[in-house]
This record gives C-alpha cells, structure tokens and sequence, in this order.
C-alpha cells in the first residue's frame, strides 16, 4: 500500500493505492460517514490479485482528509464530485473504472455525466437512483433514526463511546440475516477513531445539499453499468437498483440475497468477481 496525499481547491484528501499502476485502474468511493478504510483490504485484495491497480481516499470530513467545523461543511454534493476528479488527477489517470457505494454511487454517476471521459465504467452498490421510482421507497427504520439522532449528545472524545456508536450503527445497516461481524467493525472504527482529525465533523453529512441538478438523467449515463445491490438494504431501498438496471441500457444487475447496506465478507467474492468481469469488458 503506497500512501499519497492529492491537494486541489485549497483542501487535502489522504489516498492510498494498491498494486501496479500499469493495471486497469480502479476508483473506490465510500458513502456518507465512512472513510476510505471501510472498504474492507480483503476485497481490495481480491481486486488487486484480479490485476487492479485499486485507490481508494478519504472524503471532506472523513479520516485524514480536510474536516469543517461540525454542522458547518463549506462543500455540496458538487464539490465531492469534483474531488473525484481530483484524486484521478493526482494519480495521472486520464479515465477510470469508477466504484462508489451509497453516496459514493451517488458521485459516480455525477462525474460520470459532467466528465464522462474520464469514466471507464461504472459500478453502484447499494446507490441511489437519482429519479423518481414510481413511488415512495421505504423509510430509514426507526431504530436507525434514533441511533443518528444520538450522536448529538454524544462525547466524540469518549474512545469507548464513539467505537459503541460506530458498531452499532454497522449493525443497523446490515440485513440481520448473516452474522455481524463485530470484532472486525470495532478493529475497523477503532482505527478510524485514531487516525481521524475530527470524527464528529462526519455527522456533516446529515445536512449535505447539492446535486439536485443531475436527478432524473440517469438515462444519459453512457459508462458500461454495473450495479449490486443487497435485496435487503434498509437504507437505500433496493427498489434504487431495480431502477437504475432498467434506466440504462445493457446494465446488469447483481443481486446480493440476503444482504443489507454493508460489505459482508460472504459476498466479496461475488462483488470481486462481478467488477473484475464488467471492469475487464469495460477497458
């Protein structure tokens, strides 16, 4: 692992590659609340023996990256996708392979509308349809509303009790039917709690605004079009993946059964198999 830090628009956003750069390149883009280090290193892993050139980076507020004052982020969705840009940028990559979970799926498909020459393909997992489904998906579950809804009382300087909220907060988006691994979610945000600058300014994330001009063309995104989404993701409906297979034209749909919205170690395999496929059509 080869750590680098790219600077662009008077902020600093800590990356980190893996394997040889002269293989296809991909891009992982984490969601809200969650820095480059929830990309488990066992699916990186898998993707780099696969002959990927893999980067991943924290976002604003995240990990080792440029953090605001909580409740005051000076960036939108916008900005986060031109980050995206950045860090291709910072490592030379004229395009691509682009992999974003939840927000992150988010931000691929922004870039890959404003800047689609820089997009080699683009996988989704667990992201959002940027257009109306139909009808009204389900809502957050009332226990994960409440448990966000504590992290305003909560002492963020408190090791014990930011790692509790952390874990916990895993366990909500998982789908409850695998076993939730634990000890590699508390080794995970114990990590994050040391190496972030400002774990509380994640929360920003709660009031991020921005993007509302790329909704309801989804159907213009000319990338080859993975998405894989967990049949039962309580935060972003699977409804979204449904939708976004049928919004594009030779999309494909990889259905994760009895997944929510995580990265469980069952399925890495198929989510390895899956991009290194649609990754070595796409290049």
């Amino acid at each position: 692992m080869t750590e680098r830090w790219i600077e662009s628009r008077g902020i600093r956003l800590c990356t980190e590659s893996f394997g040889s750069p002269d293989d296809p390149p991909i891009l992982l883009i984490m969601g809200a609340m969650s820095s480059m280090k929830w990309w488990p290193d066992g699916l990186v892993a898998m993707l780099v023996a696969a002959g990927r050139f893999v980067v991943r980076y924290d976002q604003r507020d995240m990990g080792r990256s440029t953090t605001y004052p909580p409740g005051a982020p000076g960036y939108t969705v916008d900005d986060l996708a031109d980050d995206v840009i950045a860090v291709l940028d910072g490592y030379g990559l004229a395009r691509a392979h682009l992999v974003g979970m939840s927000l992150g799926g988010m931000l691929s498909q922004i870039v890959a509308l404003k800047a689609p020459e820089r997009v080699l393909s683009l996988t989704l997992i667990s992201a959002e349809f940027l257009g109306d489904l139909g009808f009204t998906p389900p809502p957050l579950s009332p226990a994960l509303l409440a448990h966000f809804g504590t992290a305003a009382t909560l002492d963020w300087s408190d090791e014990a009790a930011v790692l509790e909220f952390m874990v916990k907060a895993g366990r909500l988006n998982s789908s409850g039917r695998r076993p939730y691994d634990e000890a590699l979610a508390r080794r995970v945000a114990a990590a994050e709690f040391r190496r972030s600058h400002n774990l509380q300014s994640m929360m920003n994330y709660t009031v991020l605004t921005g993007g509302e001009r790329w909704y309801g063309r989804t159907h213009e995104l000319q990338a080859p079009l993975l998405i894989i989404h967990g049949a039962l993701d309580p935060v972003v409906a699977y409804a979204h993946g449904i939708a976004l297979s049928r919004a594009v034209p030779g999309a494909k749909l990889v259905t994760l059964e009895d997944a929510g919205h995580e990265l469980h170690e069952t399925d890495w395999p198929t989510i390895a198999n899956a991009i290194t496929a649609h990754t070595g059509a796409a290049h």
